[in-house]
């Protein structure tokens, strides 16, 4: 399914993304009964890829994958998680009160990453999450 995400305020990502997410949507629904998932990137949107095909391994993608974990509302890291995403899609803060929405987050596990030929580039959640 395609949701919206964010990792933090513009210039200061931290790489865990965070999503907004109503259980009238499958996204959600699903999640609760069961937590694995996936998030998939491409560069391609960027438009740093230049006139590469969005298939090319030119054109960087990367999947993370781990559990799709719904945060208890009133905790810092849903706070800090609404305010990412709230200033990254602001339309969001207008959406409907009665559809439930609730701040959900990626806990990363594995990570698959093309952005080049040769196949996939070895990265560590560790390295992923430390990177400057």
């Amino acid at each position: 399914n395609v949701v919206s995400f964010s990792d933090g305020v513009p210039g200061k990502g931290t790489g865990v993304p965070y999503f907004y997410l109503t259980t009238l949507d499958p996204t959600a629904r699903n999640a609760l009964k069961d937590h694995r998932s996936s998030l998939a990137i491409s560069e391609y949107p960027l438009g740093t890829c230049s006139n590469a095909d969005p298939e090319s391994p030119v054109c960087a993608k990367i999947t993370l994958t781990g559990r799709l974990v719904l945060l208890e509302a009133n905790s810092k890291e849903a706070e800090f998680a609404r305010t990412a995403l709230f200033t990254k899609h602001p339309e969001m803060k207008g959406w409907p009160k009665g559809h439930d929405f609730q701040v959900f987050k990626l806990e990363i596990e594995d990570i698959f990453m093309i952005n080049w030929f040769g196949g996939p580039k070895p990265l560590t959640v560790d390295q992923y999450l430390k990177y400057k």
